[in-house]
Protein backbone atom coordinates (compact mmCIF):
# COMPACT_ATOMS: atom_id res chain seq x y z
CA UNK A 1 0.00 0.00 0.00
CA UNK A 2 1.29 3.61 -0.60
CA UNK A 3 1.96 6.15 1.56
CA UNK A 4 -0.52 8.73 -0.47
CA UNK A 5 -3.43 5.34 0.24
CA UNK A 6 -2.48 5.46 3.74
CA UNK A 7 -2.30 9.00 4.31
CA UNK A 8 -5.68 9.16 3.03
CA UNK A 9 -7.35 6.44 4.72
CA UNK A 10 -6.04 7.65 7.65
CA UNK A 11 -7.65 10.90 6.60
CA UNK A 12 -11.40 9.59 6.25
CA UNK A 13 -11.25 7.97 9.29
CA UNK A 14 -10.56 10.27 11.45
CA UNK A 15 -12.66 12.77 9.56
CA UNK A 16 -15.68 10.20 9.51
CA UNK A 17 -15.27 10.00 13.86
CA UNK A 18 -14.57 13.50 14.49
CA UNK A 19 -16.97 15.31 11.58
CA UNK A 20 -20.28 15.08 14.13
CA UNK A 21 -18.14 16.52 16.93
CA UNK A 22 -16.46 19.18 15.25
CA UNK A 23 -19.46 20.26 13.49
CA UNK A 24 -21.40 20.35 16.83
CA UNK A 25 -19.24 22.19 18.90
CA UNK A 26 -18.76 24.50 15.72
CA UNK A 27 -22.18 25.29 15.59
CA UNK A 28 -22.38 26.10 19.41
CA UNK A 29 -18.97 28.30 19.17
CA UNK A 30 -19.39 30.25 16.09
CA UNK A 31 -22.84 30.76 16.26
CA UNK A 32 -24.21 34.01 14.36
CA UNK A 33 -27.32 35.98 14.84
CA UNK A 34 -29.11 37.52 11.64
CA UNK A 35 -28.18 41.46 12.15
CA UNK A 36 -28.38 44.08 8.68
CA UNK A 37 -28.89 41.40 6.50
CA UNK A 38 -25.61 39.50 7.41
CA UNK A 39 -24.36 37.09 9.98
CA UNK A 40 -22.78 38.31 13.48
CA UNK A 41 -21.01 35.62 15.53
CA UNK A 42 -21.45 36.19 18.73
CA UNK A 43 -17.85 35.09 19.81
CA UNK A 44 -16.68 37.59 17.54
CA UNK A 45 -18.98 40.04 19.44
CA UNK A 46 -17.44 38.86 22.92
CA UNK A 47 -14.44 39.55 22.22
CA UNK A 48 -14.71 42.77 20.91
CA UNK A 49 -17.55 44.26 23.56
CA UNK A 50 -13.95 42.95 26.26
CA UNK A 51 -12.36 44.83 24.13
CA UNK A 52 -14.39 48.00 24.51
CA UNK A 53 -14.84 47.06 28.14
CA UNK A 54 -11.40 47.16 29.08
CA UNK A 55 -10.79 50.23 27.17
CA UNK A 56 -12.86 52.45 28.83
CA UNK A 57 -12.23 50.65 32.21
CA UNK A 58 -8.49 51.40 32.08
CA UNK A 59 -9.49 54.66 30.06
CA UNK A 60 -7.75 53.93 26.87
CA UNK A 61 -4.55 52.97 28.16
CA UNK A 62 -3.63 51.34 24.59
CA UNK A 63 -3.19 55.28 23.42
CA UNK A 64 -2.15 57.30 26.79
CA UNK A 65 1.02 54.23 27.44
CA UNK A 66 1.61 53.47 23.76
CA UNK A 67 5.01 55.26 24.33
CA UNK A 68 5.57 54.34 27.69
CA UNK A 69 5.30 50.09 26.26
CA UNK A 70 7.86 51.22 24.16
CA UNK A 71 10.05 52.67 26.55
CA UNK A 72 9.54 49.13 28.80
CA UNK A 73 10.34 47.04 25.51
CA UNK A 74 13.45 49.07 24.99
CA UNK A 75 14.91 48.14 28.54
CA UNK A 76 13.82 51.48 30.23
CA UNK A 77 12.73 49.63 33.58
CA UNK A 78 14.53 46.51 33.41
CA UNK A 79 15.48 45.16 36.98
CA UNK A 80 18.30 42.99 36.43
CA UNK A 81 17.84 40.87 39.16
CA UNK A 82 14.30 40.12 38.74
CA UNK A 83 12.79 36.41 38.56
CA UNK A 84 11.95 35.46 34.37
CA UNK A 85 13.52 34.03 31.87
CA UNK A 86 13.59 36.30 29.05
CA UNK A 87 13.70 39.92 28.59
CA UNK A 88 10.48 42.27 27.47
CA UNK A 89 12.00 42.33 24.22
CA UNK A 90 11.73 38.59 23.57
CA UNK A 91 8.83 37.84 25.22
CA UNK A 92 7.19 40.25 23.01
CA UNK A 93 8.50 38.50 19.90
CA UNK A 94 7.81 35.23 21.39
CA UNK A 95 4.67 36.19 21.63
CA UNK A 96 4.17 37.75 18.28
CA UNK A 97 5.24 34.68 16.49
CA UNK A 98 2.17 33.23 17.99
CA UNK A 99 0.13 35.35 16.02
CA UNK A 100 1.57 36.20 13.01
CA UNK A 101 1.52 33.85 10.27
CA UNK A 102 -1.00 33.28 7.35
CA UNK A 103 -3.90 34.78 8.77
CA UNK A 104 -1.87 38.15 8.15
CA UNK A 105 -0.59 36.89 4.62
CA UNK A 106 -3.97 34.96 3.70
CA UNK A 107 -7.10 35.80 6.02
CA UNK A 108 -6.69 39.38 5.54
CA UNK A 109 -6.81 39.04 1.89
CA UNK A 110 -10.23 36.85 1.80
CA UNK A 111 -11.49 39.66 4.66
CA UNK A 112 -11.22 42.65 1.80
CA UNK A 113 -12.49 40.13 -0.77
CA UNK A 114 -15.11 39.12 1.35
CA UNK A 115 -16.28 42.74 2.98
CA UNK A 116 -14.90 45.09 0.41
CA UNK A 117 -12.09 47.21 1.13
CA UNK A 118 -14.09 48.80 4.15
CA UNK A 119 -13.19 45.80 5.97
CA UNK A 120 -9.71 47.67 6.48
CA UNK A 121 -11.16 50.19 8.75
CA UNK A 122 -13.29 47.97 11.04
CA UNK A 123 -10.10 45.73 11.09
CA UNK A 124 -8.07 48.62 12.84
CA UNK A 125 -10.37 49.41 15.22
CA UNK A 126 -10.81 45.72 16.40
CA UNK A 127 -6.91 45.50 16.27
CA UNK A 128 -6.95 49.32 18.64
CA UNK A 129 -9.29 48.09 21.07
CA UNK A 130 -7.87 44.08 21.07
CA UNK A 131 -5.24 46.15 22.86
CA UNK A 132 -6.41 46.77 25.89
CA UNK A 133 -7.72 42.67 26.83
CA UNK A 134 -3.90 41.92 26.03
CA UNK A 135 -2.71 44.07 28.31
CA UNK A 136 -5.57 42.95 31.04
CA UNK A 137 -4.56 39.01 30.30
CA UNK A 138 -0.68 39.62 30.38
CA UNK A 139 -0.51 41.21 33.13
CA UNK A 140 -2.68 38.72 35.26
CA UNK A 141 -0.34 36.11 33.50
CA UNK A 142 2.65 37.76 35.23
CA UNK A 143 1.23 38.89 38.37
CA UNK A 144 0.06 34.56 39.38
CA UNK A 145 3.47 33.09 37.34
CA UNK A 146 4.70 30.01 39.12
CA UNK A 147 9.09 30.23 39.20
CA UNK A 148 10.32 26.89 39.72
CA UNK A 149 13.64 26.00 41.78
CA UNK A 150 15.36 25.74 38.25
CA UNK A 151 14.53 29.51 37.46
CA UNK A 152 11.98 28.17 34.70
CA UNK A 153 8.40 29.73 34.85
CA UNK A 154 5.04 28.51 33.94
CA UNK A 155 2.25 31.28 33.32
CA UNK A 156 -1.00 31.48 31.46
CA UNK A 157 -5.00 31.37 32.37
CA UNK A 158 -4.33 27.73 34.06
CA UNK A 159 -2.54 29.80 36.80
CA UNK A 160 -3.93 33.14 37.01
CA UNK A 161 -7.38 31.89 36.97
CA UNK A 162 -7.26 29.45 39.85
CA UNK A 163 -4.61 31.41 42.01
CA UNK A 164 -6.36 35.41 41.26
CA UNK A 165 -9.98 33.61 41.90
CA UNK A 166 -8.87 32.30 44.89
CA UNK A 167 -7.38 35.37 46.19
CA UNK A 168 -10.62 37.58 45.27
CA UNK A 169 -13.52 35.11 46.62
CA UNK A 170 -11.70 32.51 48.85
CA UNK A 171 -12.43 28.67 48.95
CA UNK A 172 -15.39 28.63 46.05
CA UNK A 173 -13.29 31.02 43.49
CA UNK A 174 -10.51 28.69 43.88
CA UNK A 175 -12.56 25.45 43.44
CA UNK A 176 -14.56 27.33 40.61
CA UNK A 177 -10.67 28.34 39.51
CA UNK A 178 -9.53 25.28 39.01
CA UNK A 179 -12.36 23.62 37.09
CA UNK A 180 -11.51 26.23 34.86
CA UNK A 181 -7.99 26.07 34.70
CA UNK A 182 -7.96 22.32 33.75
CA UNK A 183 -10.68 23.41 31.00
CA UNK A 184 -8.30 25.76 29.93
CA UNK A 185 -5.41 23.94 29.91
CA UNK A 186 -7.44 20.78 27.77
CA UNK A 187 -8.32 23.59 25.28
CA UNK A 188 -4.74 25.10 24.65
CA UNK A 189 -3.36 21.75 24.38
CA UNK A 190 -5.75 20.44 21.77
CA UNK A 191 -5.00 23.71 19.73
CA UNK A 192 -1.33 23.47 19.96
CA UNK A 193 -1.57 20.01 18.40
CA UNK A 194 -3.78 20.83 15.58
CA UNK A 195 -4.02 24.35 15.16
CA UNK A 196 -0.85 25.87 15.73
CA UNK A 197 1.01 22.82 14.73
CA UNK A 198 -0.20 20.35 12.25
CA UNK A 199 -2.30 23.11 10.22
CA UNK A 200 0.88 25.54 10.10
CA UNK A 201 3.36 22.79 8.49
CA UNK A 202 0.04 21.79 6.10
CA UNK A 203 -0.74 25.20 4.97
CA UNK A 204 3.52 26.39 4.57
CA UNK A 205 4.22 23.02 2.77
CA UNK A 206 0.96 23.32 0.02
CA UNK A 207 2.55 26.77 -0.63
CA UNK A 208 6.47 25.62 -1.16
CA UNK A 209 4.81 22.81 -3.68
CA UNK A 210 2.64 25.46 -5.41
CA UNK A 211 6.04 27.63 -5.90
CA UNK A 212 8.25 23.94 -7.21
CA UNK A 213 6.17 23.23 -9.65
CA UNK A 214 2.67 21.68 -7.93
CA UNK A 215 2.09 18.32 -7.45
CA UNK A 216 4.14 17.67 -10.69
CA UNK A 217 7.19 19.20 -9.08
CA UNK A 218 10.05 18.68 -7.12
CA UNK A 219 8.30 18.39 -3.56
CA UNK A 220 4.82 17.44 -4.81
CA UNK A 221 5.49 13.53 -4.31
CA UNK A 222 4.82 12.01 -0.83
CA UNK A 223 8.48 11.52 -0.10
CA UNK A 224 8.79 15.20 -0.43
CA UNK A 225 5.90 15.43 2.09
CA UNK A 226 7.79 13.11 4.19
CA UNK A 227 11.11 14.86 3.50
CA UNK A 228 9.68 18.50 4.26
CA UNK A 229 7.70 17.24 7.66
CA UNK A 230 10.73 15.25 9.02
CA UNK A 231 13.03 18.68 8.80
CA UNK A 232 10.53 20.69 10.10
CA UNK A 233 10.23 17.96 12.92
CA UNK A 234 13.91 18.18 13.14
CA UNK A 235 14.22 21.98 13.59
CA UNK A 236 11.17 22.17 15.87
CA UNK A 237 12.43 19.63 18.10
CA UNK A 238 15.94 21.14 18.66
CA UNK A 239 14.39 24.35 19.40
CA UNK A 240 11.62 23.32 21.60
CA UNK A 241 14.81 20.85 23.56
CA UNK A 242 15.89 24.09 24.91
CA UNK A 243 12.43 25.84 26.05
CA UNK A 244 11.18 29.73 26.23
CA UNK A 245 14.96 31.09 26.10
CA UNK A 246 15.67 28.69 22.95
CA UNK A 247 12.45 29.95 21.54
CA UNK A 248 12.90 33.65 22.22
CA UNK A 249 16.28 33.68 21.20
CA UNK A 250 15.23 31.94 17.20
CA UNK A 251 11.79 34.57 17.57
CA UNK A 252 13.46 37.19 18.77
CA UNK A 253 15.72 37.78 15.56
CA UNK A 254 13.17 35.38 13.03
CA UNK A 255 10.10 37.75 13.29
CA UNK A 256 11.78 41.34 13.33
CA UNK A 257 13.31 39.58 10.06
CA UNK A 258 10.52 38.60 8.62
CA UNK A 259 8.56 41.43 9.55
CA UNK A 260 10.42 43.30 8.04
CA UNK A 261 11.17 42.21 4.94
CA UNK A 262 7.27 41.70 4.57
CA UNK A 263 6.73 45.54 5.44
CA UNK A 264 9.33 46.89 3.19
CA UNK A 265 7.56 44.96 0.47
CA UNK A 266 4.82 46.37 0.55
CA UNK A 267 5.88 49.76 1.18
CA UNK A 268 7.76 49.20 -2.46
CA UNK A 269 4.38 48.12 -3.97
CA UNK A 270 2.87 51.16 -2.32
CA UNK A 271 5.40 53.77 -2.96
CA UNK A 272 5.95 52.86 -6.73
CA UNK A 273 1.98 53.50 -6.94
CA UNK A 274 2.20 56.44 -4.53
CA UNK A 275 -0.40 58.38 -6.65
CA UNK A 276 -2.81 55.46 -5.91
CA UNK A 277 -2.69 56.16 -2.28
CA UNK A 278 -4.94 59.13 -1.62
CA UNK A 279 -8.13 57.15 -3.55
CA UNK A 280 -7.06 53.39 -1.95
CA UNK A 281 -7.47 55.41 1.59
CA UNK A 282 -10.56 56.72 0.13
CA UNK A 283 -11.63 53.31 -0.88
CA UNK A 284 -11.05 51.99 2.57
CA UNK A 285 -12.94 54.99 4.45
CA UNK A 286 -15.83 55.27 2.32
CA UNK A 287 -16.24 50.94 2.05
CA UNK A 288 -16.01 51.12 5.82
CA UNK A 289 -19.78 53.72 6.19
CA UNK A 290 -20.53 52.84 2.33
CA UNK A 291 -20.43 49.66 1.24
CA UNK A 292 -20.91 48.34 -2.55
CA UNK A 293 -21.34 44.77 -2.92
CA UNK A 294 -21.22 43.50 0.59
CA UNK A 295 -23.58 41.42 2.57
CA UNK A 296 -24.95 43.25 5.22
CA UNK A 297 -23.61 46.54 4.22
CA UNK A 298 -22.20 48.56 7.03
CA UNK A 299 -22.76 46.38 8.88
CA UNK A 300 -21.12 43.45 6.70
CA UNK A 301 -17.81 44.81 6.44
CA UNK A 302 -17.34 45.53 9.71
CA UNK A 303 -18.18 42.24 11.19
CA UNK A 304 -15.99 40.82 8.35
CA UNK A 305 -13.08 43.15 9.56
CA UNK A 306 -13.43 42.63 13.56
CA UNK A 307 -13.63 38.89 12.56
CA UNK A 308 -10.57 38.61 10.44
CA UNK A 309 -8.60 41.22 13.45
CA UNK A 310 -9.94 38.89 16.52
CA UNK A 311 -9.01 35.62 15.08
CA UNK A 312 -5.28 36.83 14.05
CA UNK A 313 -4.32 39.01 17.12
CA UNK A 314 -5.87 35.94 19.37
CA UNK A 315 -6.48 39.21 22.18
CA UNK A 316 -8.73 37.63 24.72
CA UNK A 317 -7.99 33.91 24.21
CA UNK A 318 -5.47 33.63 26.83
CA UNK A 319 -2.66 32.10 24.57
CA UNK A 320 -0.30 34.87 24.67
CA UNK A 321 0.46 35.19 28.73
CA UNK A 322 2.06 31.88 28.51
CA UNK A 323 5.26 33.61 26.61
CA UNK A 324 4.73 36.55 28.07
CA UNK A 325 4.65 35.13 32.06
CA UNK A 326 8.53 34.37 31.26
CA UNK A 327 9.68 37.76 31.29
CA UNK A 328 11.96 39.37 33.47
CA UNK A 329 10.51 41.65 35.63
CA UNK A 330 9.33 42.48 39.69
CA UNK A 331 5.94 44.24 37.71
CA UNK A 332 3.44 42.61 35.84
CA UNK A 333 1.69 45.61 34.69
CA UNK A 334 5.24 46.41 32.68
CA UNK A 335 4.82 43.41 30.60
CA UNK A 336 0.94 44.04 30.10
CA UNK A 337 2.45 47.71 28.39
CA UNK A 338 4.74 45.67 26.22
CA UNK A 339 2.03 43.03 25.52
CA UNK A 340 -0.38 45.62 24.26
CA UNK A 341 2.22 46.56 21.20
CA UNK A 342 1.52 42.95 19.93
CA UNK A 343 -2.38 43.34 18.56
CA UNK A 344 -1.02 46.68 17.12
CA UNK A 345 1.87 45.14 15.87
CA UNK A 346 -0.01 42.22 14.01
CA UNK A 347 -3.36 43.78 13.15
CA UNK A 348 -2.79 47.60 13.06
CA UNK A 349 0.59 47.54 10.84
CA UNK A 350 0.83 43.74 9.70
CA UNK A 351 -2.53 43.17 8.95
CA UNK A 352 -3.33 46.76 7.38
CA UNK A 353 -0.26 46.88 4.97
CA UNK A 354 -1.55 43.43 3.53
CA UNK A 355 -4.75 45.18 2.72
CA UNK A 356 -3.12 48.24 1.02
CA UNK A 357 -1.15 46.64 -0.81
CA UNK A 358 -4.28 44.52 -2.53
CA UNK A 359 -6.53 47.26 -2.46
CA UNK A 360 -3.66 49.58 -4.25
CA UNK A 361 -1.99 47.02 -6.05
CA UNK A 362 -6.33 45.89 -7.29
CA UNK A 363 -4.51 42.44 -8.69
CA UNK A 364 -7.18 40.93 -11.25
CA UNK A 365 -7.53 37.92 -8.82
CA UNK A 366 -9.03 40.09 -5.93
CA UNK A 367 -11.93 40.94 -8.27
CA UNK A 368 -12.45 37.75 -9.44
CA UNK A 369 -12.24 36.52 -5.50
CA UNK A 370 -15.94 38.39 -5.20
CA UNK A 371 -17.80 36.02 -6.98
CA UNK A 372 -15.14 32.81 -7.47
CA UNK A 373 -14.71 32.15 -3.12
CA UNK A 374 -12.15 29.06 -4.58
CA UNK A 375 -9.55 31.53 -4.97
CA UNK A 376 -7.17 31.11 -2.27
CA UNK A 377 -6.04 34.58 0.10
CA UNK A 378 -2.70 33.64 -0.18
CA UNK A 379 -2.85 34.13 -4.01
CA UNK A 380 -4.41 37.40 -4.16
CA UNK A 381 -1.44 38.56 -1.90
CA UNK A 382 0.93 37.18 -3.90
CA UNK A 383 -0.53 38.74 -7.21
CA UNK A 384 -0.88 42.12 -5.77
CA UNK A 385 3.00 41.80 -4.82
CA UNK A 386 3.66 40.52 -8.05
CA UNK A 387 2.75 43.46 -10.12
CA UNK A 388 5.64 45.17 -8.94
CA UNK A 389 7.84 42.54 -7.83
CA UNK A 390 7.58 39.79 -10.16
CA UNK A 391 9.79 37.42 -7.88
CA UNK A 392 8.52 38.34 -4.87
CA UNK A 393 5.88 35.07 -4.77
CA UNK A 394 9.24 33.01 -4.17
CA UNK A 395 10.21 35.77 -1.25
CA UNK A 396 6.37 35.26 0.23
CA UNK A 397 6.84 31.73 0.46
CA UNK A 398 9.74 31.91 2.59
CA UNK A 399 7.84 34.01 4.62
CA UNK A 400 5.03 31.94 5.32
CA UNK A 401 7.27 29.22 6.02
CA UNK A 402 8.92 31.23 8.51
CA UNK A 403 5.89 32.73 10.31
CA UNK A 404 4.79 29.53 9.94
CA UNK A 405 7.21 27.66 12.09
CA UNK A 406 8.08 30.15 14.50
CA UNK A 407 4.36 29.78 15.14
CA UNK A 408 4.64 26.28 15.87
CA UNK A 409 7.47 26.68 18.00
CA UNK A 410 5.45 29.31 20.06
CA UNK A 411 2.57 26.61 20.03
CA UNK A 412 5.06 23.89 21.02
CA UNK A 413 5.82 25.85 24.32
CA UNK A 414 2.22 26.40 24.94
CA UNK A 415 1.29 23.16 24.53
CA UNK A 416 4.05 21.68 27.01
CA UNK A 417 3.40 24.32 29.78
CA UNK A 418 -0.49 23.01 29.26
CA UNK A 419 0.52 20.02 29.15
CA UNK A 420 2.62 20.10 32.47
CA UNK A 421 -0.11 21.51 33.99
CA UNK A 422 -2.36 18.44 33.42
CA UNK A 423 0.28 15.84 33.65
CA UNK A 424 3.39 16.88 35.77
CA UNK A 425 6.78 18.61 35.23
CA UNK A 426 8.72 15.46 34.93
CA UNK A 427 11.71 14.42 32.97
CA UNK A 428 9.46 11.77 31.25
CA UNK A 429 6.34 13.76 31.23
CA UNK A 430 8.13 16.69 29.10
CA UNK A 431 10.20 14.04 27.04
CA UNK A 432 6.72 12.53 25.85
CA UNK A 433 5.19 15.52 24.98
CA UNK A 434 7.73 17.07 23.07
CA UNK A 435 8.29 13.52 21.21
CA UNK A 436 4.29 13.77 20.44
CA UNK A 437 4.67 17.33 19.29
CA UNK A 438 7.44 16.54 16.75
CA UNK A 439 5.45 13.82 15.63
CA UNK A 440 2.21 16.00 14.71
CA UNK A 441 4.69 18.14 12.75
CA UNK A 442 6.01 15.19 10.81
CA UNK A 443 2.29 14.22 10.04
CA UNK A 444 1.30 18.02 9.20
CA UNK A 445 2.76 17.37 5.68
CA UNK A 446 0.92 14.42 4.68
CA UNK A 447 -2.55 14.73 6.41
CA UNK A 448 -4.92 17.11 6.41
CA UNK A 449 -7.25 16.50 8.97
CA UNK A 450 -9.28 19.19 8.51
CA UNK A 451 -11.97 18.06 10.41
CA UNK A 452 -9.78 18.09 13.74
CA UNK A 453 -8.47 21.57 12.66
CA UNK A 454 -12.13 23.06 12.14
CA UNK A 455 -12.69 21.40 15.58
CA UNK A 456 -9.33 22.64 17.32
CA UNK A 457 -10.63 26.46 16.01
CA UNK A 458 -13.82 25.64 18.03
CA UNK A 459 -12.17 24.47 20.90
CA UNK A 460 -9.78 27.60 21.17
CA UNK A 461 -12.31 29.96 20.80
CA UNK A 462 -13.88 28.07 23.55
CA UNK A 463 -11.41 29.45 25.80
CA UNK A 464 -11.97 33.01 25.11
CA UNK A 465 -15.37 32.59 26.83
CA UNK A 466 -13.54 30.67 30.18
CA UNK A 467 -10.92 33.26 30.16
CA UNK A 468 -12.84 36.36 29.20
CA UNK A 469 -14.87 35.72 31.97
CA UNK A 470 -12.05 35.33 34.62
CA UNK A 471 -10.71 38.67 33.28
CA UNK A 472 -13.48 40.82 34.03
CA UNK A 473 -13.67 38.88 37.81
CA UNK A 474 -10.03 40.01 37.78
CA UNK A 475 -9.45 43.36 36.11
CA UNK A 476 -9.50 45.30 39.62
CA UNK A 477 -6.05 43.00 40.53
CA UNK A 478 -4.74 44.86 37.22
CA UNK A 479 -5.43 47.94 38.11
CA UNK A 480 -4.18 47.82 41.52
CA UNK A 481 -0.84 46.48 39.43
CA UNK A 482 -1.17 49.56 36.53
CA UNK A 483 -0.81 52.20 39.30
CA UNK A 484 1.48 50.53 41.46
CA UNK A 485 3.92 50.30 38.01
CA UNK A 486 3.02 53.85 37.05
CA UNK A 487 4.73 54.47 40.66
CA UNK A 488 7.22 52.67 40.12
CA UNK A 489 7.74 54.59 37.10
CA UNK A 490 7.06 58.46 38.39
CA UNK A 491 9.52 57.64 41.20
CA UNK A 492 12.43 56.51 38.57
CA UNK A 493 11.75 60.06 36.85
CA UNK A 494 12.36 62.05 39.18
CA UNK A 495 14.39 64.75 38.00
CA UNK A 496 14.07 63.19 34.60
CA UNK A 497 13.73 65.06 31.18
CA UNK A 498 9.90 67.29 30.52
CA UNK A 499 9.02 64.44 27.66
CA UNK A 500 8.98 61.68 30.82
CA UNK A 501 6.92 63.86 32.58
CA UNK A 502 3.02 62.89 31.14
CA UNK A 503 3.44 59.37 32.74
CA UNK A 504 1.65 60.13 35.90
CA UNK A 505 -0.06 57.22 37.90
CA UNK A 506 -3.78 56.91 37.68
CA UNK A 507 -5.92 58.05 39.79
CA UNK A 508 -8.38 55.54 40.55
CA UNK A 509 -9.79 53.79 43.50
CA UNK A 510 -10.32 50.06 43.65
Amino acid sequence: MSLESITENVDEAVSGFFEPIAKWLGEIVFYAVPVGGTDLPLIVAWLVVAGLVFTGWFGFIQLRKFRLAIDVVRGKYDDKDSAGEVNHFQALTAAVSGTVGLGNIAGVAVAVSIGGAGATFWMILCGLLGMATKFVEVTLGVKYREVHADGTVSGGPMHYLPKGLAERFGKNGKTFGKVLAVLASIMILFFGLFGGNLFQVNQSYAQLVSVTGGEDGAMGSSAGALFFGILVAALVGIVLLGGIRSIASVTSRLIPAMAGIYIVACLVVILVNVTAVPAAIGTIIEGAFNPEGVAGGVLGALIIGFKRAAFSNEAGLGSAPIAHSAVKTKHPASEGLVALLEPFIDTVVICTMTALTIVIANPASWGEARTDESIGGVTITSDAFETVLPWFPYVLTVAVLLFAISTVLTWGYYGLKAWTYLFGRSRTSEIIYKSLYTLFAVSGSLLTLQTLIDLADAVLFSLAVINIIGLYLLAPVVKRELNTFLEYVRTRKVGGTDEDKDEEPMKTTV
